[in-house]
């Protein structure tokens, strides 16, 4: 009987989107088990790609938009309108408007970075005429609270003298009046849901500015900088408007823009993978599989955070079946993903390199990294034969 096989993997950032993972595994256990009985099913989490799954799972339409990107040149995104729908719905992704992709790498700076073109993209969709519109928050290369979302449609952020705030995370600072009067007014007609990992607060020492800032650029004085923005823009939230945002869950998604969608737009908030999984059939797949292998860029501590190898791994232990995890980095604390249901994990790099070289070779070095897994499976599979051999 062949072995079945379940690749079920999140993207590379800045790299390889999630079903060029999946090919590129499956090429590399092709080599090694020609006849093994491979399912793909590649996943998203609310970041890229999240909008094109979800219409390509519904037999949807992609709808091209060009917006202001995150250090406020123009660039082209979309949404999509979802199909087989009773209501009128458009999806859309942060990432494909103010995505840390969209960021060169000498201008990552989250106090700059806005999300304007996030409001944009919503207004893209309201234009249209949707009754209802998910928004997928991940990958984000901005740390504006969604102040630069809200700005686009209307919502007046000002300062003390009465002046509109700039664009970036370090204008917050300044807040100190909210005025919605001009507030576009579709969204009082449209359902607006958001797709966001639970775990990400606002503020605090967990706060996204403190766990997700460095890697949007953000110096170890930046990061306080933008902690304390975050602190006084909560206060003055709670002051104008009544809402506690402090610590909601999925409150510090993409650098704050859950909490901007939320009390700006009225949007309600969802573990990103309530969502997806309406669109995405993983657990059909993973009662017919034997294996199941699972991909992102990097396990470390926070993959247990809500990130698609410990989802998956978690919902294959429903049926007892065993998950290798492939990354392109093993970081700090890696081992706490064996609690979560990752059995064994490996990284795709031979050799030392840059992060530039591993980013130019990822899909040879992806698809070498899953014949590896699938040589030692076999190994394996040898040893079980022997020993039932010797034992009869």
């Amino acid at each position: 009987m062949s072995l079945r096989i379940l690749i079920a993997p999140s993207g590379f950032k800045e790299s390889l989107a999630a079903d060029e993972v999946a090919d590129c595994i499956a090429t590399g256990i092709q080599r090694v088990i020609t006849d093994a009985e491979i399912r793909k099913a590649p996943l998203v989490d609310g970041g890229e790609g999240f909008a094109k799954a979800l219409v390509a799972a519904t037999g949807g339409t992609l709808h091209p938009v060009q917006v202001t990107g995150p250090v406020g040149q123009p660039v082209e995104a979309h949404y999509g309108l979802l199909g087989d729908t009773q209501v009128k719905t458009a999806v859309l992704e942060m990432a494909a408007a103010a995505g840390l992709r969209l960021v060169p790498r000498d201008a990552r700076d989250p106090l700059k970075t806005t999300t304007y073109g996030v409001g944009e993209l919503i207004k893209a969709a309201l234009d249209a005429g949707v009754e209802r519109i998910l928004v997928g928050c991940g990958d984000s290369g901005t740390n504006d609270g969604g102040a630069g979302m809200a700005q686009a449609l209307g919502i007046r952020l000002l300062d003390a003298a009465g002046k509109e705030l700039g664009q970036g995370g370090s204008e917050l600072i300044k807040l100190h009046a909210i005025d919605m009067s001009q507030r576009h007014p579709r969204l009082e007609q449209v359902q607006i849901d958001v797709a966001c990992n639970w775990h990400n607060l606002l503020c605090g020492p967990k706060g996204v500015a403190r766990v997700f800032g460095p890697q949007k650029g953000a110096s170890p004085e930046t990061v306080e900088q933008l902690a304390a923005a975050l602190d006084h823009y909560a206060e003055v939230i709670e002051r104008e408007l009544g809402i506690d945002v402090r610590e909601m869950p999925g409150g510090g998604a993409s650098g704050g823009l859950g909490t901007g969608l939320h009390v700006f737009l009225g949007a309600t908030l969802h573990p990103r993978y309530d969502i997806v999984m309406q669109y995405l059939e993983l657990d059909s797949l993973l009662r017919e599989s034997d294996l199941v292998i699972t991909a992102e860029g990097s396990i470390d501590f926070q993959t247990p955070r809500g990130k698609i190898p410990v989802e998956v791994a978690q919902r294959a232990k429903r049926y007892d079946l065993p998950v290798i995890a492939i990354a392109g980095t093993i970081g700090k604390d890696a081992r706490v993903n064996f609690d979560y249901g990752i059995d064994s994990f490996s990284t795709i790099l031979k050799e030392p390199c840059t992060l530039g070289e591993a980013i130019a070779n990822s899909s040879d070095l992806l698809t070498y990294a899953a014949e590896r897994v699938m040589r030692l499976i076999q190994v394996g599979q040898k040893l079980v034969v022997r020993q039932s051999n010797l034992a009869s």
